[in-house]
């Protein structure tokens, strides 16, 4: 069981106050105040501790093998949530006045082993870089910690803006994962929320995404972290950034390949209809010697445990339709990654 520094169990609960310490962390409420963390990306340590993004804060905490909790890390103040007074509202149910809109915190955290650099990367953009408009909160941003020294502070080392995909109505398509492949670039899995499970059966984007940040320009300890100085206004990139280079890789929704098993895309709504919720990706190499730089790409998706036949809190629930987990694995090739097993 995970627990804070103190050894009392976390909580999954919406934060509805404020666990005062360096940093200040969500907790679930004054009267109940244990940490509430929502976990999205997992870096396991060879020594066992783990590295966990959280929607709520968001925060970045490492976890002893044991589950105690050993470490948080704040963002830079842009990224977190403040209300209109200025102090920090960790609540999901309310927008903030600036910082990470409501459950779209630190979705995607990965690891350079060979600069021992830490990326964590936000779900869509914040509050103030447009993150109240869907048409406007592509600009999001991706983080990097310097981890050489686990004992003292974990200082911010890079900050740069991604531009994420949006629809053909502009609407933009916010990212579930990330993937550290080698210097400089990642795979982020970006996706519409359509599908089985979802409001409508044909998906329009689902994918493993590829960016690049050696022409981006590093944002961190500039006026930008300061959440005063949006980084976009109206969807529109101030012109003195440069953003990371991004394009589409391998596409979920190609009907050939999901054919091949069975799978489709779009009516009608059955157990073979591709699902709306891909959260997660890990890379393998293939072990080809004729084709060293090939790797399998292996994909989840997330079916919120939606059930006819669920049960919570002891309590049967009907969610109308049954969503199975569903999984992919496709190999690609990626020339010079760099990917520590």
């Amino acid at each position: 069981m995970y627990s804070d520094a103190d050894g009392v169990p976390t909580s999954g609960l919406n934060p509805l106050a404020v666990k005062e310490g360096d940093p200040p962390l969500p907790a679930a409420r004054s009267d109940y105040p244990r940490l509430s963390v929502d976990p999205e990306g997992l870096v396991l340590n060879k020594d066992g501790t783990v590295w966990v993004s959280d929607e709520y804060g968001p925060y970045v905490y490492l976890f002893e093998m044991g589950g105690k909790l050993k470490k948080a890390i704040a963002p830079p103040d842009a990224i977190l949530p403040h209300d209109d007074t200025g102090a920090l509202n960790f609540t999901a149910d309310e927008d903030p006045t600036t910082g990470r809109a409501p459950n779209q915190g630190f979705e995607g955290l990965s690891y350079d082993h060979s600069t021992k650099t830490l990326y964590a990367l936000l779900q869509s953009a914040t509050w103030q870089d447009g993150g109240d408009n869907r048409t406007h909160n592509r600009y999001t941003r991706l983080v990097a910690y310097d981890l050489s020294d686990h004992r003292k502070d974990i200082p911010v080392v890079g900050e740069w803006v991604v531009p994420l995909p949006q629809t053909a109505q502009l609407t933009t398509l916010a990212t579930s994962e990330l993937f550290f492949v080698k210097k400089n670039v990642f795979l982020s899995l970006a996706r519409d929320g359509l599908g089985r499970g979802g409001d409508e059966t044909e998906s329009e984007y689902k994918g493993a995404d590829l960016f690049d940040i050696t022409d981006a320009t590093d944002i961190h300890g500039t006026k930008y972290d300061d959440p005063a100085n949006p980084i976009a206004t109206e969807g529109v990139l101030n012109s003195d950034i440069t953003p990371a280079t991004y394009m589409s890789f391998v596409n979920y929704l190609d009907s050939t390949q999901l054919a091949r098993f069975g799978l489709h895309n779009g009516d009608p709504d059955d157990h073979t209809l591709i699902t709306a919720k891909w959260e997660s990706f890990a890379l393998a190499p293939v072990g080809d010697k004729g084709n060293p730089d090939d790797y399998f790409l292996f994909t989840g998706a997330d079916n919120d445990f939606i059930s006819t036949k669920g049960i919570s809190l002891g309590m049967p629930f009907n969610a109308s339709v049954d969503s199975d987990n569903q999984f992919l694995v496709f190999r690609v090739t990626l020339p010079g990654a760099k990917i520590e097993i």
